[in-house]
């Protein structure tokens, strides 16, 4: 799938100097226009669109905005993917002015927003929409990760109450939501709602502006406060939604690469016994883009993480493990059965089902303190596995990690080995 990302922008986020090669799109929906015109082109090397919610000029309040038609207007040029930004009020004392929220839960406190593009009579049936989770779950992800790098305070989880606006709460009301509510805000509903009839990833970025006016020792919230707020933490959005794209578009990249390759793998049933489901590497090195988008894989995940040397393991493994070590520039060492290494060895005997087996690596091939990426095609029992990254730490080595193209989880391979950091690419089940 091709991704295209919505931004709708509150106060200061509205600015298309964030894109490359932009331009504006005037669009017109069954529902009406949008807010504004909507400012299209690239962020790392993403296709962004900007809408600014409240009119370029500020001049459209919460309940007059029109959200049909900012929602169908996005669809409409394509987009799979909303980030909206947002001021809200915070109704718990730990969530600070200025601090970052990613709410995952809403109250709708609305009262005469259209909150549905079913609301015809003659459609043919009533829609019903499950709600449960209101927000992408892939794009908070994305997100909170991506605020936690940076150092700023922000809070991973809370309930917003959405309420009509433009005025602020009174006291009474600031009372009651505390009771059920952590943020409070004026936009995020019907926004979400109709994202998800839409069919599309949605998440908010809230901005932590006030109190509200429930703390009796604080200034009772005022728009000048919420534009000073919303200014000073402009900043820190933008840059949050820029690092974000970055890993957007490489997690988006990443999962088509699994699905060609997971897709290139043959299932031979019983071989090379009965009951047996083997998942044939084979296919996947006769077909070069496939095998290529494995060893790009493998590259974009260790490309950073200062691997001295790459042990594979006997047989199968010496075929990504050496392609992988000449992308990184570093060397490679055989994992391989007892009597097939020529210079002094160690070995290293694990248990099988039935009866034992071992490994060998030469002595002098590790040396104390290199950091040691182990290779193999699957990971089944994890014995081998195992053995292996015993073997190196014996030599004083450090595993940085353990890699798979295959893992056949049923098998729990992987919890043998959770001692060390594991990384497969794909997951075969069952039968």
């Amino acid at each position: 799938m091709k991704i295209k990302l919505g931004i709708i922008g509150g106060s200061g986020l509205d600015d298309p100097q964030l894109l490359q090669d932009y331009h504006e799109e005037d669009i017109e929906t069954k529902y009406g226009k949008p807010s504004s015109t909507i400012v299209c082109g690239k962020i790392n090397g993403i296709d962004v669109c900007i809408l600014a919610r409240h009119g370029k000029k500020h001049e459209i309040p919460p309940s007059q905005i029109n959200y049909r038609a900012n929602i169908a207007a996005l669809k409409m040029i394509g987009c799979t993917h909303i980030i909206a930004t947002s001021a809200v009020g915070s109704l718990k004392q730990e969530i600070m002015p200025g601090d970052l929220v990613f709410p995952d839960q809403v109250i709708d406190f609305t009262k005469q927003r259209k909150n549905t593009f079913h609301d015809e009579i003659g459609e043919g049936k009533v829609i019903h929409l499950p709600f449960s989770n209101p927000f992408s779950q892939e794009l908070r992800d994305i997100l909170i990760k991506t605020t936690q790098e940076f150092g700023f305070r922000k809070h991973d989880k809370s309930t917003l109450v959405v309420i009509e606006g433009p005025r602020f709460s009174s006291y009474a009301e600031s009372l009651f939501f505390r009771n059920y509510a952590d943020i409070i805000g004026m936009t995020a509903l019907p926004e979400a709602c109709l994202a998800k009839e839409a069919g599309l990833e949605y998440a908010t970025i809230a901005m932590s502006t006030d109190y509200d006016c429930w703390k009796k020792d604080e200034e009772p919230v005022t728009f000048e406060m919420v534009k000073k707020i919303m200014k000073d933490n402009a900043e820190k959005v933008k840059k949050i939604i820029i690092e974000s794209l970055k890993k957007f578009s490489f997690d988006s990249q990443m999962q088509a690469h699994k699905e060609v390759i997971k897709n290139s793998i043959k299932t031979v049933p019983h071989w090379p016994k009965p009951g047996v489901m083997f998942r044939d590497i084979t296919s996947l090195l006769e077909n070069a883009n496939s095998f290529k988008k494995v060893i790009d894989i493998f590259v974009e995940r260790y490309k950073d993480k200062k691997i001295d040397i790459i042990a594979g393991i006997e047989s199968r493994g010496f075929i990504f493990g050496s392609v992988l070590a000449e992308k990184l520039g570093v060397g490679f060492v055989l994992v391989r059965k007892p009597g097939k290494l020529p210079r002094e060895t160690i070995k290293q005997e694990y248990d099988l089902e039935y009866g034992a087996d071992a490994i060998e690596i030469h002595k002098d091939s590790v040396k104390p303190g290199q950091r040691v990426l182990v290779i193999d095609d699957l990971i089944a029992t994890g014995g081998t596995a195992q053995a292996t990254c015993n073997l190196i730490e014996r030599l004083g080595g450090q595993i940085v990690e353990c890699a798979f193209v295959i893992d056949l989880p049923d098998l729990k391979g992987k919890e043998k080995i959770s001692k060390w950091p594991v990384f497969s690419i794909v997951e075969f089940e069952g039968d």
